[in-house]
């Protein structure tokens, strides 16, 4: 069902996008990267938080970690994470698949300025093997995702 409302969403939105489908688990940072050979940072991870009562999704690169101060300063309160049920059933993806595509449930999404040091990011596609190639700023645009800072950006080797 997830990978499917995924092509559906690209199918009606972006049909000149195509989901790229491996035999092997793209389920973290790390396994994507790899199996996609990009650097950690083109890999867009997706988060789901709560925040008060609303729950968010923020995109990120692959390699940022959350500043807990910039969620709590720009969404007005502390953000907690979200647990693997939860998010499987807002979104309809497993994590590992989570994606800001194709969701079962409308939710804002929030695109990180990290990702725009990238001409193209891939972000999952509703399934742990899936992804799709695509300019951060078209991510942004097909999920009407508003651009924040949230991220560190790790220490330079």
């Amino acid at each position: 069902m997830s990978l499917q409302s995924v092509r559906e969403f690209f199918a009606t939105h972006a049909p000149d996008i195509a989901i790229i489908e491996l035999q092997t688990s793209t389920a973290t940072v790390a396994l994507a990267a790899e199996a996609h050979g990009v650097e950690p940072g083109q890999i867009a991870k997706t988060l789901a938080f709560r925040v008060a009562e609303r729950e968010i999704l923020v995109v990120a690169r692959g390699d940022a970690r959350m500043d807990n101060r910039k969620l709590k300063e720009t969404f007005g309160g502390k953000a907690k994470m979200l647990d693997a049920e939860t998010v499987q059933a807002l979104t309809g993806h497993p994590v590992g698949g989570v994606c800001p595509f194709g969701l079962a449930t409308a939710l804002p999404v929030y695109c990180d300025r990290s990702l725009l040091a990238y001409a193209e990011v891939l972000p999952a596609a509703g399934a742990i093997h899936s992804a799709v190639r695509i300019c951060p700023q078209r991510l942004a645009t097909l999920v009407a995702a508003e651009w924040v800072d949230l991220c560190q950006l790790p220490e330079p080797a």
